[in-house]
């Protein structure tokens, strides 16, 4: 992302908080994975909006009309022995120089100057919640300096820095739009090169291997553990064990995504381990493949944010209706969600730096009309577990999902990740090429 974006994003921010407020966002802390281990770093998601920084242990600073400087950093200073060991820091100069940074500052001389310039200020935006220790040590600075108020000045407010920042993080510039595409390529060609080597008899962790290699030969990672679930294993929603076996005439629903510059996809496809789908699979999966098509085209601007998932709703539920899966009126199973069962989660969420990314969905109550530059996920299913009852036994032990992301745009919807085959008829065709 060009530093361009960073400053740009800045700016607004700042503009929204207005002179006399002082943001402050820490980032993210390491994590230890055991003992003296750390899981490998990911910078928190509203740090990095605000300054396209990745290391440990810094915090940001935005003083709107600061005559020294409206933008400062604290950051771990360099440190040739420790950098022989994790490799080189960027360190204040370096955050001066190549992050724009009006001055930047050790972290070891934070408790010295952060506390006086929250003292000049009236007003401290900040994210309260996420990070622990950093809350418990900003709410040590602002009570010091109110229990000395009648010697100096205080902050009256402490406003929620993230409802700003996440209203701005839902609408994506075109470079954000830009890196999302990318994403998504990366991720349609892991999603083409699994279902070009799939086959009965491997198992769930080897197809997971195809995307980890995708992702890596690209220097990317997964933006979230990939679901690769065989058969019944479907069924389970959140189902990342992934060592189950593909057995011959079952499906796999493959869930995975990756996350280029921070911006992550999440494209989910369903397809017959052996090539060729069933009757039975095909009658299912035909239904959830055309209530992703009704949704995509409700991605329009000025829809409301429900009107995709009450598409996709009302062809899922017509479709197991017209299999006898569902008895009675169209209207009346709606009403009474006799869907539920087999369809129970929503039909999409926000997308961007966070997998399900930040936004609200209702706002005054109600649900959000949608507008060009939001991103966000369309992904209908049908799950029918192998103990679901009053359901013949032909459709037991089928799960199926179609997930696409869909940028909003003036025109319309635009697929991100329209390369990857979708109908049953694409499916086959590109694995019966591919082997």
């Amino acid at each position: 992302m060009h530093s361009q974006e960073f400053a740009r994003r800045r700016r607004h921010l700042m503009e929204l908080i207005g002179q006399g407020g002082i943001a402050v966002l820490p980032a993210a802390p390491e994590c230890i994975r055991s003992r003296d281990t750390t899981y490998a770093y990911r910078q928190d998601s509203d740090f990095f909006y605000v300054t396209g920084f990745c290391e440990p242990e810094a915090v940001a600073v935005l003083i709107p009309g600061r005559r020294q400087g409206e933008f400062l950093m604290f950051c771990r200073e360099r440190n040739s022995e420790r950098e022989m060991w994790d490799g080189v820091r960027v360190g204040p100069e370096g955050v001066v120089k190549d992050y724009a940074a009006d001055a930047a500052f050790p972290m070891e001389d934070i408790e010295e100057i952060l506390p006086s310039l929250l003292e000049q200020s009236d007003r401290v935006y900040y994210s309260m919640g996420v990070f622990a220790d950093f809350d418990q040590r900003l709410l040590g600075w602002m009570n010091r300096l109110h229990s000395r108020r009648q010697s100096g000045h205080a902050p009256d407010e402490l406003i929620a820095l993230d409802h700003l920042l996440h209203e701005m993080r839902l609408f994506k510039s075109r470079r954000e739009v830009s890196a999302m595409k990318h994403s998504a390529r990366i991720a349609v060609a892991a999603h083409r090169r699994a279902m070009s080597v799939c086959k009965p008899g491997m198992r769930e962790y080897e197809l997971e291997a195809e995307f980890r290699h995708e992702f890596a030969r690209h220097g990317v990672e997964c933006s979230y553990a990939p679901i690769v679930a065989a058969g019944a294993n479907a069924c389970t929603l959140h189902y990342t064990d992934n060592s189950g076996v593909l057995n011959d005439g079952e499906l796999i629903l493959i869930d995975a995504g990756c996350e280029y510059d921070l911006y992550a996809s999440d494209i989910t496809r369903t397809f017959p381990i052996n090539g060729r789908f069933s009757a039975s699979q095909k009658d299912l999966y035909d239904i959830v493949y055309t209530a992703n098509a009704v949704a995509i085209q409700k991605v329009q601007p000025g829809n409301h944010w429900n009107d995709p998932h009450d598409a996709a709703v009302k062809e899922i539920t017509r479709g197991l209706r017209d299999l006898g899966i569902l008895k009675g009126s169209l209207a009346n199973l709606i009403k009474g969600e006799a869907y539920r069962p087999y369809f129970m989660h929503k039909t999409g969420h926000w997308l961007g730096i966070d997998v399900h990314d930040v936004g609200d969905y209702r706002v005054a109550e109600q649900p959000r009309l949608l507008e060009p530059g939001m991103v966000m996920t369309v992904e209908p299913g049908i799950y029918i577990s192998p103990n679901a009852s009053g359901v013949s036994k032909r459709w037991k032990g089928i799960g199926i999902r179609l997930e696409d992301d869909v940028h909003i745009q003036k025109t319309g919807p635009e697929v991100l990740s329209d390369k990857l085959p979708s109908s049953a008829e694409e499916i086959e065709k590109f694995m019966e090429r591919a082997h």
